[in-house]
């Protein structure tokens, strides 16, 4: 009998600012690098959830103009079945800090984490290794 696959919706933000930085950062709990993402919450719509995860994992609250990118379905693993629903949007800041570390709030698994966050300059973004495939869309900004 074929093992049920699990289906977890996750909302992810490429967060810019200026002529083309990328927010990332590096995580402990992957190889790569990262940007603000996370698991929608029952009865949380995609844009809801990444108003709230990019608020948990940066701090950053006032995010600018926001647009949908694209979502798919990303296989996290095959044994047992995993797949994430990926909903990909791009929000814009205004940012002056250049660099902060930000302690994860929130009820996740990474609540109390450490993040260290700095921008990426998009034209570098070719070739960097993003965990999770987090660069799949970074070409659409």
């Amino acid at each position: 009998m074929a093992a049920q696959i699990t289906h977890v919706q996750k909302a992810c933000a490429y967060v810019t600012r200026g002529e083309g930085e990328l927010l990332v950062f590096r995580g402990p709990e992957h190889d790569g690098l990262q940007i603000p993402k996370g698991t929608i919450e029952a009865g949380e719509d995609p844009r809801s959830a990444l108003f709230r995860e990019v608020l948990e994992e940066s701090g950053l609250s006032a995010l600018g103009k926001t647009r949908h990118l694209a979502s798919d379905v990303w296989t996290r693993r095959n044994s047992p079945p995993k797949r994430y629903v990926r909903h990909f949007f791009h929000a814009t800041v205004h940012e002056p800090r250049d660099r902060w570390t930000h302690v994860v709030t929130g009820e996740g698994e990474e609540r109390g984490t450490e993040y260290d966050f700095t921008w990426l300059d998009l034209s570098s973004t070719a070739g960097r290794e993003f965990a999770l495939e987090l660069d799949d869309y970074v070409h659409l900004l």
